[in-house]
């Protein structure tokens, strides 16, 4: 029996070998950030080189928001992928971390990319990037409202059109878009030496033309993507300036053509847009591959790729000879011969938010161009700073160690004590019960909350962090050396989100409240209708939500001034002023927020016996008294947990501060959930800092709730001692 055992193992584990023998050389590994068709095509893409080679390909779709971390997170371990696709503009940052190689013979002929592509993927004299496709600004156009091109952008934007009607339109408040008139004027967004560039008469001429479009009614104000494609879909601009991916959200009726940009005027020359490339890179391990070189090699020359991206996926290719695409790609490539490439420096990311900044303050009145673009330097200057020096962690581990060493001293003392064995013993069973639960939370709660709180006592990037010490906290709580109530201080920003929190839970519980006892009354006609509809707020995504509500408050066309202007009120910029940014903030907070207090409400009605109403009614209490002095204190032990769990989350609601204000006007919306994501993905990447701020509003948080719970015992203390000394006073 024995040996028959021994034999079958044998078995198993020469089929296992063979198996293994079997299987051919590795898989190649290959991410990409793509959605809808564009996806689509580089599957089929890969799927056709598979076939050609007899290599295995794995295809991993990574969300876009997340994409970049996660490069940065799984490549240095060496659970990255072999090839990945991404924007050419990240490559700096990317060599700096050493997340990519030189693509070597994974680049084929040079002389067959287009130069501004071959440019773009090229850092320090190396490719670092195989060009697969590139993004830039052209001209789409409504030919039922513009049969003819007008020869400059100038005359196009002074074109006069019929009332409720624009000739030109963009996203006039992104820097991305302004870049292009910024270039036009030989201005820049970032220098050669990584400083801020957007100043100086150059950008400011830049500026003082769009606003003078924007006031003098050719161009719409406030104008995003959503609202660009939206009127030029349904036949309100001749002309608008974007890039191709404004076809997939286009659903139009009128003849439709794309020409390159025209020139600004017969002064100013060409308009230069930036330009994107999506490139093939290779993974220091990748590079080393010769499969994963011909992947690259063949997604951007092998014809069948070439077809399957330009066709099905619509990519615009960066070949110099590309003659089988249509009419609307070659306008695409025509137009990208003038594009600039965006700079590949890290320092790009802390440029966007403080240009987005300015040109807000500029086209919406609130600055002059000069004192805009000074601020945006000074933030910019701020939020790229260089990195605290390193300092020793001695002193910090010897304060971790002391408070080791007393929690093991009250641990012992404790055990020490006559009832605690016996006590153990006796709650060993609920224990057992704990077990699971307490692994869990310690795991997904504590564990990301240590370590959370020990990345913020370091400074740099992810894979060469610097020991700082408490240097982020003391930046934090001396406002970076500014004045401690200054725009974007920690201060300012903690007063911002006190009043927040004190509005929005004042109206949430009010609300909540005032349609709790509505819905109570039994005779209420269709109440379970009612239930259901005022509930539906709370059951949608907050996001869409809040999306929704940032259009109904857009000041040309959103349906708040809509109704405002039926009654005779102007239109109102809502997020030009910090008190109306604030009010359409509180409102969409408010429409999410009230259900939930509603619904406990309702919960906690239902809990007060009618007896207690029908004694004080016969006692001769009105509606009011009942009301205040039986109704709301049977109810307070009920609403006061809710009202404190609803303090805590819109303490944190970032959803509707980043998607409705944005933090405008001038990020004097932010609420310090905000303000901590911003240091962490838009300025520089200052992880950090940001760690830093999460642990401070973590500290806030838990002292608020402690302290609420020791006013609660001790009010409960004296209402006991009060009852104590009414018992004795009636007993002598």
């Amino acid at each position: 029996m024995r040996e028959h055992g021994l034999k079958l193992v044998a078995l198993v584990l020469l089929a296992l070998f063979a198996t293994a023998c079997d299987e051919g050389p590795p898989r190649l590994s290959l991410w990409h950030a793509y959605r809808g068709d564009e996806a689509t095509a580089l599957e089929e893409a890969v799927h056709r080189f598979e076939l050609e080679s007899g290599l295995g390909v794995d295809v991993l779709a990574v969300p876009f928001a997340g994409y970049a971390s996660k490069l940065e997170a799984a490549i240095p371990r060496e659970h990255g992928p072999d090839v990945f696709v991404d924007v050419h503009n990240r490559l700096g940052k990317f060599e700096r971390l050493g997340l990519v190689a030189p693509v070597g013979d994974a680049l084929g002929e040079a002389k067959d990319f287009a130069e501004p592509a071959l440019k773009a993927v090229t850092v320090d004299g190396k490719v670092l990037g195989v060009p697969l496709a590139q993004k830039s600004f052209a001209l789409y156009i409504n030919r039922s409202l513009l049969p003819e091109t007008p020869k400059t952008l100038t005359a196009l934007v002074e074109t006069k059109m019929p009332a409720g009607t624009f000739p030109f339109a963009y996203e006039s408040e992104s820097a991305y878009s302004h870049a292009a008139f910024l270039h036009t004027f030989h201005g820049e967004m970032l220098t050669s030496t990584g400083d801020f560039g957007m100043v100086g008469k150059e950008a400011e001429a830049s500026l003082d033309l769009v606003h003078r479009w924007t006031e003098e009614g050719h161009i719409p104000g406030d104008a995003d993507g959503a609202l660009v494609a939206q009127l030029f879909s349904s036949g309100k601009v001749a002309a608008v300036m974007s890039g191709p991916w404004l076809l997939a959200d286009l659903h139009v009726r009128f003849p439709l053509r794309i020409e390159p940009l025209p020139p600004l005027d017969e002064v100013h020359g060409a308009i230069r847009p930036y330009l994107t490339v999506d490139a093939a890179m290779l993974t220091p391990s990748g590079a080393g591959k010769p499969g994963a070189r011909s992947l690259a090699r063949f997604l951007a020359h092998e014809r069948s790729s070439l077809e399957i991206r330009s066709s099905l996926g619509r990519q615009i290719l960066p070949l110099r000879n590309v003659e089988t695409q249509d009419a609307v790609a070659m306008a695409f490539r025509r137009a990208a011969e003038d594009a600039i490439p965006m700079p590949t420096s890290g320092a790009m990311r802390a440029a966007w938010v403080p240009a987005d900044q300015a040109i807000r303050k500029v086209l919406r009145g609130d600055a002059s161009s000069h004192d805009a673009l000074v601020e945006a330097e000074e933030r910019f200057r701020n939020a790229a700073a260089e990195a605290e020096p390193s300092s020793s962690p001695t002193p910090l581990f010897l304060v971790f160690s002391f408070g080791l060493v007393l929690a093991a001293f009250a641990l012992v003392r404790r055990a020490k004590t006559a009832t605690f064995r016996s006590d153990l013993r006796a709650s060993k069973e609920a224990y057992r019960y704990l077990g699971v639960a307490t692994v869990t939370v310690f795991f997904l709660v504590i564990v990301p909350l240590l370590v959370g709180a020990v990345t913020s006592f370091y400074s740099g990037t992810r894979n060469a962090p610097v020991y700082v010490g408490l240097a982020n906290y003391v930046s934090i709580l001396t406002a970076r050396g500014g004045p401690l109530f200054g725009n974007g201080s920690f201060y300012r920003t903690l007063a911002v989100t006190v009043l927040w929190t004190v509005v929005n839970v004042a109206f949430h519980v009010v609300i909540g409240l005032v349609l709790a006892l509505i819905l109570s009354k039994p005779k209420l006609a269709a109440r379970p209708l009612y239930r259901v509809l005022l509930i539906l707020p709370w059951a949608a995504p907050s996001y869409i939500t809040a999306l929704t509500w940032k259009g109904m408050f857009q000041k040309q066309f959103g349906a708040v001034n809509a109704l405002l202007g039926l009654v005779g009120v102007e239109p109102v910029s809502w997020f030009s002023k910090f008190s109306t940014a604030f009010a359409a903030n509180v409102t969409t907070n408010v429409w999410l927020g009230f259900p939930f207090m509603m619904v406990v409400a309702m919960g906690a009605l239902t809990s007060i016996p009618k007896e207690v109403l029908e004694a004080a009614e016969i006692d001769g209490a009105t509606r009011t008294q009942r009301f205040f002095r039986v109704t709301l204190p049977l109810l307070r032990p009920s609403l006061l947990p809710s009202v404190i769990l609803g303090a805590v989350w819109t303490f944190n609601m970032f959803n509707v501060v980043f998607l409705v204000s944005g933090g405008d006007p001038d990020g004097s919306t932010d609420i310090l959930v905000s303000e901590a994501y911003r240091w962490a993905f838009t300025r520089d990447a200052q992880i950090g800092y940001a760690a830093a701020y999460a642990v401070i509003i973590f500290v806030l948080l838990f002292s608020t709730s402690e302290l609420s719970d020791w006013w609660k015992r001790r009010r409960d203390a004296q209402a006991r001692a009060a009852i104590a000394a009414h018992v004795l006073t009636e007993g002598a």
